[in-house]
């Protein structure tokens, strides 16, 4: 089901793409009708039910070990779910607060290559362009990848929108009511985040590069899981990502 959601947010990114190339001239002009936040908001929609779920499971897990109201702002302020669950992982498991931020920082340090790819697409000064690219997430990134190493900021920013609220959300239910809730395992809802990044890759693996990548990349992972530190593996696993230089 959650290949499917995210199977049908590419579709309607595409035909946001689609509109665009195809739609013809605007009042004459000749110019194609231009992509805005609100066709973002339309491709982010399908997101908001999964993400609502995933955040829930975060809020349960994270209230027993921060509370209620640290969980909640962490997933404000931080809002990265690989590396607000990986601190809170490292929490639950006895580890101490320098460590849950550093493997938060280490699996955030993605978000560095995924910047400079969106960069060019990006409006204004310094602060401006800062604070478009806090709304760059992992589904809304790969939404507004035109697939020729190009990004559409509208569909990006717009799309950030809806999976922003299901976030928040669903991490203030999890974080209020997670006594009510119980394990979030019994309910399916720890595959959900896993699923989530697979359903993600799929849509990416257009030709053999970046199935290449892929695989590398979880070669690399795996191999140095056992041994590393939370977050090393996912950094090191980012330089497959160098094969696309091969095109």
């Amino acid at each position: 089901m959650r290949s499917l959601q995210v199977s049908n947010t590419r579709e309607t990114a595409d035909e946001i793409g689609a509109r665009e190339e195809a739609s013809g001239p605007r009042g004459g002009s000749g110019e194609p009708e231009p992509i805005d936040l609100k066709d973002g908001i339309r491709a982010g929609l399908p997101l908001v039910l999964p993400t609502f779920a995933i955040g829930t499971s975060f809020g349960v897990l994270a209230e027993p070990e921060i509370g209620a109201l640290a969980a909640i702002a962490m997933s404000v302020i931080v809002f990265a779910g690989a590396a607000q669950f990986a601190s809170v992982s490292i929490l639950a498991a006895g580890g101490s607060l320098a460590s849950a931020v550093s493997a938060g920082l280490l699996i955030n340090t993605r978000f560095l290559p995924m910047g400079l790819a969106v960069a060019p697409a990006l409006h204004g000064g310094p602060l401006r362009r800062a604070a478009e690219a806090q709304t760059m997430v992992d589904a809304s990134w790969a939404i507004a990848n035109r697939g020729d190493g190009t990004f559409d900021r509208q569909l990006m920013m717009g799309a950030t929108i809806p999976q922003g609220l299901g976030w928040w959300g669903g991490t203030i239910i999890g974080a209020v009511a997670g006594s009510l809730l119980g394990d979030p395992a019994t309910l399916g809802l720890d595959a959900l985040f896993p699923a989530f990044y697979l359903a993600l890759l799929a849509e990416e693996l257009r030709d053999r590069t970046s199935l290449a990548s892929a695989l590398l990349g979880a070669a690399i992972a795996i191999a140095l899981v056992p041994f590393t530190p939370p977050g090393i593996p996912v950094v090191a696993a980012s330089l497959a990502a160098l094969l696309g230089l091969r095109r």
